[in-house]
């Protein structure tokens, strides 16, 4: 018996393991499409100082944050964690973008 155990063990540490795996690879491709997300604000940004368009554009962070809320409501997520996620992507683009649009620079070093 004790030799089964050990191999269930075993089975069930194999499982986590490939589990685990499965989550950094997800890790890995979210953070590189926030990366891309990331940069297509700053290209914003280099679009917005070169045509005098304000950095804030209040209705399409809403188009944002209800995109963000359909998709956890469609997923069981909590909407309250959903919208407390893009509060930081949104709040940390629109810095990125202020340093870009006000120093007149490409934000690469942001």
């Amino acid at each position: 018996m004790a030799g089964l155990a050990v191999a269930r063990q075993e089975a069930d540490q194999d499982t986590l393991e490939t589990l685990r795996a499965d989550l950094d690879r997800i890790d890995a491709e979210f953070l590189r499409a926030l990366g891309a997300r990331v940069a297509v604000c700053r290209n914003i940004a280099q679009y917005k100082r070169e045509h005098g368009v304000p950095m804030m554009q209040p209705h399409r962070i809403g188009v944002v944050q209800q995109r963000a809320a359909r998709f956890a409501e469609a997923n069981g997520l909590d909407q309250a964690f959903m919208k407390q996620l893009y509060d930081l992507i949104i709040g940390e683009t629109c810095r990125i973008e202020d340093l870009i649009i006000g120093a007149g620079i490409d934000g690469s070093a942001a």
